[in-house]
């Protein structure tokens, strides 16, 4: 019954748009092709390429010019929280990465040059027969001048600076009462850690760092651009999701490198070999995604199996790191961020794949709730332990190298 009246409908308006006049019939023709344009359809309208997810049911987007596409970015339909979980993750990363570029410790242009190990051993020598504090006062002088024109070398750590200073003093200085002579020998101990321990922060290589945020960062806009433009046309959906796989295995991949580069830093066979691994799994992931057939629906579980097991894949470096360093707090503190980013990746795959909730309420969670936006928020979450993890690794290894 409701079809008939659809149908006595449409010939009305078909037999309307003919007695216009011949200039007003593609304005109306035009401007009926506008509103459907705008109009939010059912699952079951959608052309074959748009269908994904039989469970949400309303509030699609198809096929829509390019202007009304970009404008949806500020307007109620089924991707709108797709676009924007992302989209903010990737203000986030963006605001991370220019703090953390701010936070690199400065070596000061004079210190540059300085061969710590020289002043450590000119301590060790030194200090010990030193019988007055004019002759601690020569040594400061001369360890001075010494740090802007010796070659610098791999340095001791500042605590350890300290602990020379303390124990090296004479022990008449040390053990003496007079108020002054003491003041005075802080004092001395004071300015030459000053002086010499800016040195011994030399700030290591920031560039896997910085290529795990520039990961995260692609990931992020790429899902958001694919959410908000592959309603346009079959070819740019194409285009979209190809980009949205290579930017989860540009996550996944580039989370391996500040875990493997900083955990092996000292062992270059094992973090080149590492660092290779991973960029090949990652390159031959996002290649296999190229393939037309990994975009059907039906190898929905297979994507995020392949994913998943990309990401299983670090579980060989996590254990080795902790083989090597398990002595070490840091190695325990990184282990277990890592341990929850993979959890959070683990959930947030096992909630795309299984379409939980609206598989359970088909209808329910069209707007807000489905499996896809669980996952996006457990990916930037999951990335953002990562990003904690990181910084863990480089306060480590910039205080003690290797």
């Amino acid at each position: 019954m409701a079809t008939d009246e659809s149908a006595k409908v449409g010939q009305l308006e078909e037999r309307e748009g003919k007695r216009r006049p011949w200039f007003w019939r593609g304005r109306w023709r035009c401007s009926r092709i506008v509103k459907n344009y705008h109009q939010l359809v059912e699952y079951n309208s959608l052309p074959a390429y748009l269908k994904d997810n039989e469970y949400i049911l309303r509030y699609y987007r198809s096929e829509w010019p390019i202007r009304q596409t970009l404008l949806s970015i500020f307007t109620i339909h089924n991707e709108t929280l797709n676009v924007w979980t992302h989209l903010i993750g990737f203000f986030l990363f963006l605001a991370l990465t220019i703090y953390t570029a701010t936070q690199v410790p400065k070596v000061p242009d004079v210190l540059r040059k300085a061969d710590l190990q020289w002043v450590q051993s000119e301590l060790m020598a030194c200090l010990p027969s030193l019988p007055h504090l004019s002759d601690l006062n020569k040594l400061k002088e001369e360890i001075r001048s010494s740090l802007s024109s010796i070659k610098m070398l791999p340095s001791i750590s500042r605590w350890r600076l300290l602990e020379l200073l303390s124990s090296c003093m004479p022990h008449r200085f040390t053990s003496n009462s007079n108020h002054t002579n003491i003041n005075v020998l802080r004092s001395m101990k004071d300015d030459m850690a000053n002086m010499i321990a800016p040195a011994m922060v030399r700030p290591i290589a920031r560039w896997p760092f910085y290529t795990f945020l520039g990961g995260a960062m692609f990931c992020l806009l790429a899902s958001s651009m694919c959410h908000l433009l592959s309603c346009h046309s079959r070819r740019v959906a194409y285009i979209m999701l190809r980009l949205d796989y290579a930017g989860i295995a540009a996550l996944i991949a580039t989370s391996f490198y500040p875990p493997v580069y900083y955990s092996f830093m000292c062992h270059p066979v094992f973090c080149n070999l590492y660092l290779t691994m991973i960029t090949i799994l990652g390159v031959a992931t996002v290649a296999f995604s190229l393939l037309p057939v990994f975009q059907s629906p039906e190898y929905r579980t297979m994507r995020a199996c392949l994913f998943f097991g990309m990401g299983l894949s670090g579980v060989i470096p996590v254990l080795h790191k902790l083989v090597l360093f398990w002595h070490r707090p840091e190695a325990l503190h990184t282990t277990g961020y890592e341990v929850l980013m993979g959890l959070l990746y683990g959930l947030g795959a096992l909630v795309y794949a299984t379409r939980i909730p609206e598989r359970w309420m088909p209808g329910k969670f069209d707007l807000a709730g489905h499996s896809h936006q669980l996952f996006h928020v457990l990916v930037v979450a999951g990335a953002y332990t990562h990003y904690h993890a990181g910084l863990v690794y480089l306060k480590w290894r910039d205080l003690e190298g290797c």
